[in-house]
């Protein structure tokens, strides 16, 4: 495994996080196709023994049950202080009012149900999940000083959103003297590249860590493009990602699969490999349901792309409409 720091922090993480979204209880959420706390453990276990310690969880991922999972098996197979826990707030977790969003009020009380599910003291990387176009930023991140303040995340991150909106956030931050968000994680891959217009300059530029979300399309990067999984069929936010380019998408897909065939690796190697190799980006985050997933996503580390690879699985991208933000 290779370890690098998370923006300009002194925390060291893996290159390859685990996210922890497929884990959880399928009759609760909107993912049915999510594994159960025993077929989970082997997964968290098998990260551990190849030098995975960055986790990536929601307190929304299986309304709450991915949470559990995921501090059960760490608590059971590691030591706090060898893991970085993630974890992110914003969705909505109970009817009626205050049950979702980045008030004072859903902050203060989110990060200490995090907690709890978690079975720990602190997470290390507490993220709003999305933008809270209904409260004000001040609210939202003095809220967030407060928890780190409060010892109850070491540091703070921000997902998908404008780069103008982050921006402004950092700004506000630095203004007041309140905690800066450290890490960005963003939807970024091959085709998904609309954030390297704004975004990744932006997180460069700040010093901030790039840790995007679904590296491999929901694994549309993997496999033919034919092919069907349980989740891609039941998928309904996945679809709304990909049906408007479809075209465009599956000539990426075909040069995937060659320039894989070219290095003798699988098409998932190839497909994170590009997104590893891509500034600011310091950690993807993997999901695995399978355990070669988890051999793959280490394996990339170790593969090397030309520049005439790049360009190969470059060109056919056209741009596509802005996505993943709500």
């Amino acid at each position: 495994m290779k370890y690098t720091r998370l923006g300009k922090t002194g925390l060291e993480v893996s290159r390859i996080c685990l996210g922890c979204m497929s884990y959880g209880v399928p009759e609760r959420g909107n993912h049915r196709w999510v594994l159960d706390e025993e077929q989970t453990r082997p997964f968290i276990r098998r990260a551990l023994e190849l030098g995975i310690n960055f986790f990536d969880t929601a307190n929304v991922y299986s309304d709450g049950t991915s949470e559990e999972f995921v501090g059960r098996a760490l608590k059971d197979f590691s030591t706090r202080d060898e893991v970085v826990i993630a974890t992110k707030v914003h969705g909505r977790m109970r009817p009626g009012p205050n049950g979702g969003g980045l008030s004072r009020k859903a902050i203060l009380t989110e990060i200490d149900n995090s907690l709890r599910r978690l079975g720990t003291d602190y997470v290390d990387l507490y993220q709003i999940h999305r933008f809270d176009y209904d409260t004000p930023l001040e609210e939202t991140l003095e809220a967030l000083h407060d928890v780190v303040r409060a010892g109850k995340a070491r540091y703070i991150g921000a997902s998908s959103m404008y780069a103008w909106q982050f921006l402004k956030a950092l700004e506000v931050a630095d203004r007041h003297g309140w905690t800066r968000f450290v890490s960005m994680q963003n939807y970024l891959n091959l085709l998904y590249r609309e954030e390297e217009r704004e975004m990744l300059p932006l997180c460069a530029a700040e010093g901030v860590g790039v840790i995007p979300w679904s590296p491999l399309a929901r694994g549309r990067l993997t496999r033919d493009w034919d092919a069907a999984s349980a989740r891609s069929e039941t998928d309904e936010f996945g679809k709304s990602l990909y049906a408007a380019t479809a075209e465009a998408d599956k000539l990426v897909v075909d040069r995937v699969t060659e320039v894989a065939g070219q290095h003798g690796v699988p098409r998932a190697q190839v497909a994170l490999a590009w997104v590893l190799q891509k500034s600011p980006v310091t950690s993807p985050i993997v999901g695995a349901t399978k355990m070669h997933h988890l051999d793959d996503a280490v394996a990339a580390l170790e593969v090397t792309l030309t520049d005439t690879d790049i360009q190969a699985l470059e060109s056919p991208y056209i741009p596509h409409p802005v996505l993943g933000f709500r």
